[in-house]
């Protein structure tokens, strides 16, 4: 992409991503937490009957994502759609609330913002367990007007960025236009670009680096990923065909491995094996480190080594969580 990446220690990464500034683009998602307390059987069918007791709205998505670049000490312009409700005042006042600029999240009255509402049931001498999920989003590809405006609103604020992240969950906010000009702004002007996308990574030729965990890959090319050696191939196979600069694979309790564009593989084991709490989100904290680090002029696998360091922290942490700057120099020290 034109960047020279310097030597750095962990911790002067750290604070060299300090006030770097992030687009980030994608399917903005309230993740809703409904708690109930068990209060008797329906005697309508033999079912729970709850009694709400509380409700908790979590950034999702590509609002995940804009919220660790914030709490990791990023400046992020948070680019998407989301309806006219009550899940959408709560993301906003979730992103605003950790300093991100959602002026670039606008509002389409004819669809829902996307949400994910899971329902907890418990009581006093039960354990609280979820007992359903209901996800709510518009199947309809993004309005021609609504597209303009997040155009028109990439054109005013990508001079200011110094990285991109495009976080694609499959509900289509990043429609190929938006794509097209966002690869190419990145490598006309030498700045990172990166692409999380669950269903159709294919499609983002030419993107700076490509996350994506070892099952999406296996997808991706067409085929069980059963040893090393065919994560290898794989891996090659998708940076070749997407032209990228680095392919970072995500792997679980086997930690990750980093393809370069100069033949180079990476494998970067666990940061830290104590008890894991929850996935969620996990991916999302990976991104918006590898994203701030390489806008700060880090090393590829320096930057995919730091954002080792803050997934190990995110997944002991129940739901979707987010990562402080504070968190993650503890951590590496």
């Amino acid at each position: 992409m034109g960047r020279t990446h310097v030597k750095k220690g962990l911790n002067e990464i750290i604070d060299a991503m300090q006030g770097q500034s992030i687009l980030v683009i994608g399917d903005m998602v309230a993740d809703i937490y409904l708690d109930g307390r068990i209060s008797r059987i329906s005697r309508e069918a033999p079912v729970l009957v709850l009694e709400q007791a509380g409700e908790k709205i979590v950034a999702g998505g590509a609002a995940n994502v804009v919220n660790n670049v914030a709490t990791l000490g990023g400046k992020v312009f948070a680019v998407g759609i989301l309806g006219k409700d009550h899940s959408a005042d709560g993301l906003r006042k979730i992103l605003t609330g950790n300093g991100a600029d959602t002026e670039g999240m606008f509002s389409d009255e004819s669809r829902p913002t996307i949400s994910k509402t899971r329902i907890i049931a418990g009581g006093r001498a039960t354990v609280s367990q979820q007992i359903v999920r209901i996800d709510h989003e518009s199947k309809e590809p993004v309005p021609p007007a609504m597209e303009e405006k997040l155009l028109d609103y990439i054109d005013r604020v990508l001079p200011r960025v110094q990285g991109i992240v495009m976080s694609d969950y499959g509900a289509g906010t990043v429609t190929k236009n938006i794509e097209e000009k966002l690869i190419a702004y990145s490598r006309a002007h030498g700045i990172p670009s990166m692409v999380d996308s669950r269903y159709e990574i294919r499609r983002f030729k030419g993107v700076g680096y490509v996350k994506q965990n070892d099952a999406e890959l296996a997808s991706a090319v067409g085929r069980e990923l059963r040893t090393e050696e065919d994560l290898r191939q794989a891996g090659r196979q998708l940076l070749r065909e997407l032209d990228a600069d680095g392919v970072l694979v995500t792997r679980g309790e086997r930690g990750m491995t980093l393809f370069e564009r100069n033949g180079a593989i990476h494998d970067i084991p666990v940061s830290d094996k104590s008890e894991v709490y929850d996935v969620s989100g996990a991916g999302d904290t990976c991104v918006s480190t590898v994203i701030l680090a390489l806008a700060a002029g880090a090393e590829p696998v320096r930057a995919a080594e730091l954002s080792n360091f803050a997934s190990g922290i995110a997944v002991r942490k129940l739901g979707t969580a987010t990562v402080s700057s504070g968190e993650l120099r503890k951590v590496v020290r």
